[in-house]
């Protein structure tokens, strides 16, 4: 016994040796070595760092939006760069600054100490995020764990209000095993401080930050065990000025010119051709800016519907225009106007809807030409004679009689064509109308619509 307590003093004795050699080497008069040694001896970081085990730990959070990276709406995912901070009390790393020369606080590294478990639930992927492998601590025993994170995220994302859309996404953090018995959390700033801060924001980009929401919440899995949850509601709004110049300005552009075109004469080919050749133009279009509209499996954009609305117009148009290039067509065939179009476009419509009758003077005066035709083919008659007439002269008025029928036929063909001619501009001017309070009723709802949307 006698040996044994001979060999375990020398041992100790060895020891304590070795630990005044080591301290009175080059790290002699090194404070913070002296009390990193006094930090670490003994410290189990393994173990939540309470002395009494039914004392829980809060630990304090904070959240700073630095950028918004991107937004990918067709994987309803969300990359941010944050500045996250977090500190809680370790009642094990407590000092006398009297004894280490006044020193208040001091780093250590993140791997020798106790960190808690709180993770964001929506996490999706592993963003590069810097490494920050220290914290710090202070004589009282708080440790504040500081570092920027690139947070790759899930967020249900509403596109239909594209460009002018807010998003509102949320950053759960919870401790992902600790009940709230053993970790609380809580906010180191006021909700209204934090919501107000956009001081480290970088402002130059499509996204706008709007505010941050914070929301405290304990929630249950089993109704057994309670777990603490705080949740941020990051909100953003995408600045539409990129959009409305490269997507909504030329729309707008070819649908006017849609317009201008129902002033070309309806009764000339050149109307068709202008128009094809709009909605053509629009056609390729719509293929250049697929790639640029957000999509997703659940929903259309607005401005995707209102794309398609247009190219309908346009081809409402064009149909519109060919089926009056069809009516004023001049045919020979053509039957006589019926009585009831003639009542209700040429002389019902004019007056309802102010149309002005401009081919009026048109028809009368080839009504006239066709009665001094008639006349002067009359004036060529030879008076009756009680003689027998030559057979010279009768073959004369033969001739004469089939050209005079022959003007008679093509003077009412003609003025059947300008009757369907009348129509054809009457009703040109009535669906132009009818065309034009469409596409100003429908501009003025879409307008309204963006207009309170980027407002709000």
């Amino acid at each position: 016994f006698v040996v044994c307590m001979a060999l375990l003093m020398l041992s100790l004795i060895k020891s304590i040796l070795v630990k005044l050699g080591s301290s009175t080497g080059r790290f002699a008069n090194a404070t913070l070595v002296r009390l990193s040694d006094f930090l670490s001896a003994g410290y189990k970081k393994g173990v939540r760092p309470v002395k009494d085990w039914r004392t829980s730990t809060i630990v304090a959070i904070d959240l700073m939006v630095y950028s918004i990276l991107s937004v990918d709406e067709k994987n309803q995912v969300l990359t941010t760069y944050v500045w996250y901070r977090q500190s809680w009390k370790d009642e094990f790393l407590v000092w006398n600054p009297e004894d280490f020369d006044e020193v208040k606080q001091v780093s250590i590294p993140t791997a020798n100490v106790w960190v808690p478990d709180i993770l964001i639930n929506e996490f999706v992927d592993v963003g590069k995020s810097p490494d920050i492998p220290y914290v710090y601590v202070t004589h009282e025993g708080l440790v504040r764990n500081y570092k920027p994170i690139q947070v790759v995220t899930a967020c249900t994302l509403n596109i239909y209000n594209f460009p002018f859309d807010v998003q509102k996404c949320s950053l759960t953090f919870q401790s992902w095993l600790h009940t709230i018995d053993d970790i609380n959390i809580t906010l180191m700033r006021s909700p209204e401080e934090l919501s107000e801060d956009k001081s480290v924001f970088m402002n130059q980009g499509e996204w706008e930050l709007l505010h941050i929401l914070s929301k405290y919440k304990i929630f249950s899995v089993d109704n057994d065990d309670y777990y603490a949850e705080m949740k941020f509601h990051v909100v953003i709004r995408r600045r539409p000025l990129f959009y409305t110049v490269n997507l909504l300005m030329p729309s707008i552009f070819l649908m006017v010119m849609d317009i201008v075109g129902f002033y070309l004469p309806p009764d000339s080919g050149e109307r068709v051709s202008f128009k094809i050749t709009l909605l053509l133009g629009y056609s390729v279009f719509l293929i250049i800016v697929s790639d640029t509209l957000p999509a997703t499996a659940i929903g259309t954009p607005l401005i995707g519907v209102y794309f398609v609305v247009c190219m309908a117009l346009l081809v409402i148009s064009l149909t519109e225009t060919v089926l009056i290039v069809r009516l004023v067509h001049k045919q020979d065939l053509q039957p006589p106007v019926p009585h009831w179009v003639k009542y209700l476009v040429l002389e019902r419509a004019p007056v309802l809807f102010c149309i002005h009758k401009n081919h009026r003077f048109c028809s009368r005066l080839s009504s006239q030409a066709q009665h001094d035709r008639e006349g002067g083919l009359l004036g060529l008659g030879l008076p009756p004679s009680r003689d027998p007439t030559p057979p010279v002269m009768d073959n004369i008025l033969q001739e004469v009689t089939a050209i005079r029928h022959f003007l008679e036929k093509r003077d009412r063909c003609r003025e059947v064509a300008k009757e369907w001619l009348q129509v054809g501009y009457v009703l040109d001017v009535l669906l132009f109308r009818v065309y034009l309070v469409a596409m100003v009723a429908y501009s003025i709802t879409l307008g309204t619509l963006w207009s309170v949307w980027q407002v709000a």
